[in-house]
């Protein structure tokens, strides 16, 4: 079995490295990758491995935006410190989702059901055995928000997310920007707005902002391999890309 690693840790990196020889020494690790960057490009130059260890939070994103610019077509097994994307983690190609510290048993019992999937197909390692594997273990289609109910003195609105230009944090309070003008506040942090929202529509561009397709303007390049994005209608507002993600905002556009 081909076995890629995508985890921004070096230190859980190795040790994942370590308790997979441990378990199963004819594994193969034919990679380690440390943000959502890294993937894209290795993905768009390499074939597909059997199976991917794959941490939710990488250096320069959710690794959410690697299926969104890439057609993933391998099981996954997630590792994350956070439980908080567990539904949305099934709803690409999971095969189970592990919570740190990863114990050995665990990665263990992760691996199994692995083979024992497999196994349910009747095929050795093969493209259509996968592609079989894949249609058994992928979910329906992730569903996500539509609409923002937002209190407004002593009544509620209701914002359609198609409404929505860019989305910003200051001050630990989120706001979401609309097409006419107008500011809402939102009980919800970044990330778990990035979770809500369609990444095929929405892209976080840094800690800060999150924008939206239909809202980009112009795309210049920036000082130290940053991007600046200017906004339809507010290119006041000072959005950059960081070299980091510059690449995988680029494969967002061209998807």
């Amino acid at each position: 079995m081909k076995l890629l690693i995508i985890e921004d840790e070096k230190h859980n990196a190795n040790r994942l490295s370590a308790m997979i020889k441990e378990l199963n020494p004819d594994i193969s690790i034919v990679g380690v990758l440390e943000s959502v960057a890294d993937s894209i490009e290795w993905f768009s130059s390499n074939q597909q491995t059997d199976l991917i260890l794959m941490d939710v939070r990488l250096a320069d994103g959710l690794c959410f935006e690697i299926f969104s610019a890439c057609n993933i077509t391998t099981p996954v097994i997630f590792t994350t410190a956070y439980d908080e994307y567990a539904i949305r983690a099934f709803k690409v190609n999971s095969i189970d989702y592990l919570l740190k510290p990863i114990h050995k048993e665990e990665l263990g019992s992760a691996l199994a059901k692995y083979d024992q999937l497999t196994k349910l197909i009747g095929k050795q390692q093969s493209d259509p055995m996968i592609s079989n594997l894949i249609d058994i273990i992928k979910k329906q289609d992730p569903v996500y928000r539509s609409r923002f109910l937002i209190q407004i003195n002593d009544g509620y609105k209701t914002i359609v997310v198609n409404d929505i230009d860019y989305i910003y944090s200051e001050f630990k309070i989120t706001n979401l920007v609309l097409e006419n003008g107008q500011e809402h506040a939102v009980p919800y942090t970044m990330d778990e707005m990035e979770e809500q929202l369609d990444p095929a529509i929405f892209f976080r561009a840094n800690r800060q902002h999150i924008i939206s397709i239909n809202s980009i303007k112009d795309i210049h390049n920036f000082f130290n391999g940053k991007l600046k994005v200017i906004l339809n209608k507010y290119p006041d507002a000072e959005i950059f890309i960081s070299r980091e993600k510059a690449a995988a905002f680029k494969q967002w556009l061209d998807h």
